[in-house]
């Protein structure tokens, strides 16, 4: 279905132009009413706009090509403070953004040990369970504090915190240190400490270090993370 839909997508021009369902359905050789289908999903996405009988790209499209280049030039100024972070820790080593309640890994540098972790880059996961996530969700404004505890917290393992009152406090906790914690949270074994990134009065990114969970020192890796992430902060600050 994925392939259909980009069949669709690919009928349109970025410089603007519509069409009406025949024509599109005529474009891409699908049925009328698969075309319908894709298109109401894809409206729905904000990926496509419908004018009366006309659809046209969706400002939603627009939005995430700009994502791509700001991603990778975020990835490219963040690559120094990772390798950094890593020579001085040698444990594995992690940068995530938001999207929604996830946070999605645009960078990994494995630790020398072989953990067994459910982040990969371009890969999503809960805010809520992670240390990168708790660390984006401190530092992004109380509106999506409030919206992600009024949800249903996800469970990734038996230490996931589903408690509403637990988490607001750890993200107060996180908010106050400027560093955040995760306990086994999203992978049995595995404890993790992050440090939010700035360009600007809210986080744009977050950095971690995963560890198994027998050798966790918060008070040893704290300083490396801080001094990465503010190191980072800065470069984005400067444009350099």
């Amino acid at each position: 279905m994925l392939d259909k839909a980009v069949a669709v997508l690919d009928c349109f021009r970025p410089d603007g132009g519509a069409f009406r369902l025949t024509e599109l359905s005529a474009r891409t050789g699908l049925a009328k009413t698969t075309a319908f289908r894709l298109c109401a999903d894809l409206v729905r996405l904000g990926l496509l706009e419908r004018d009366a009988e006309t659809y046209r790209l969706g400002g939603a499209l627009f939005e995430l090509g700009s994502l791509v280049p700001r991603r990778r030039d975020l990835r490219e100024a963040a690559l120094p403070f990772l390798q950094d972070l890593f020579e001085a820790t040698h444990e594995t080593v992690h940068l995530g953004v938001r999207e929604g309640h996830e946070v999605v890994y645009i960078e990994r540098i494995h630790g020398h040990d072989a953990l067994r972790l459910p982040s990969r880059i371009g890969g999503r996961l809960p805010l809520t369970c992670t240390g990168v996530g708790k660390a984006l969700l401190a530092f992004s404004g109380s509106e999506l504090v409030e919206d992600v505890l009024a949800a249903s917290l996800p469970r990734l393992t038996p230490h996931s915190i589903i408690d509403p009152d637990r988490l607001r406090t750890a993200i107060e906790q996180a908010q106050v240190a400027g560093l955040a914690y995760e306990e086994e949270e999203a992978a049995s074994g595995v404890s993790c400490i992050a440090a939010p990134v700035f360009d600007g009065p809210t986080a744009v990114a977050a950095l971690s270090v995963a560890v198994p969970r027998s050798r966790f020192r918060p008070a040893q890796l704290a300083p490396a993370v801080r001094t990465a992430a503010l190191g980072l902060s800065r470069a984005l600050r400067s444009g350099t």
